[in-house]
């Protein structure tokens, strides 16, 4: 597993650090390299596969880092991208079937079912991190997207309310004080 994951940290970073990312070195620093431990943190407490998990996480958001048309479907795009990769490195295939599922499921905004514990760590993981990674919430409204602070604060309430909408039932009541303290702040009447 280590030579994999070396190899996948190396090639994902590279991708955030091109200039082509629209999304800035920020989803390597303040999204996926921060989800990889809290990944491994709920995959040990949930009783799910650290491999699986880690791996998945590195790659979930790869399609749309490499190319912005990917967004939309990245969740497709990327789980089909990843078996490519894996199958590159003799990846046992049912292990691959497991991490595409994990890509596949671990959009908030697209209602899939997860049927494993590492889909549910991954698309957690995901939510999760916007919680304790904030900041990187506010750069996308507000830097990227070029929204006013209204629809800025509108935004990212949104997105925080439909994350938390989503997480397994588990780390809702884990991370309920985070989430009520983030809604207060962004209330605006």
């Amino acid at each position: 597993m280590d030579q994999i994951v070396n190899d996948l940290h190396f090639l994902v970073e590279n991708a955030c650090e091109l200039p082509t990312n629209i999304f800035g070195y920020g989803i390597w620093s303040h999204h996926i390299k921060p989800m990889i431990p809290l990944g491994q943190k709920l995959a040990e407490e949930y009783g799910a596969d650290k491999e699986i998990v880690t791996i998945a996480i590195l790659l979930h958001d790869l399609v749309s880092i490499e190319d912005e048309k990917n967004y939309k479907e990245h969740h497709t795009i990327g789980a089909e991208r990843a078996e490519k990769i894996l199958n590159g490195y003799n990846y046992p295939r049912d292990r691959i079937e497991r991490i595409k599922l994990c890509i596949q499921n671990h959009r908030s905004s697209v209602n899939n079912n997860k049927n494993s514990i590492e889909e549910i760590c991954v698309a957690d993981a995901d939510a999760i991190i916007h919680l304790t990674e904030i900041s990187s919430l506010f750069y996308a409204a507000y830097k990227e997207m070029n929204k006013s602070i209204e629809e800025g604060q509108k935004w990212i309430k949104g997105k925080i309310e439909k994350d938390y909408k989503k997480l397994s039932e588990r780390s809702r009541e884990k991370y309920r004080n985070e989430f009520c303290v983030i809604i207060a702040l962004l209330e605006t009447e």
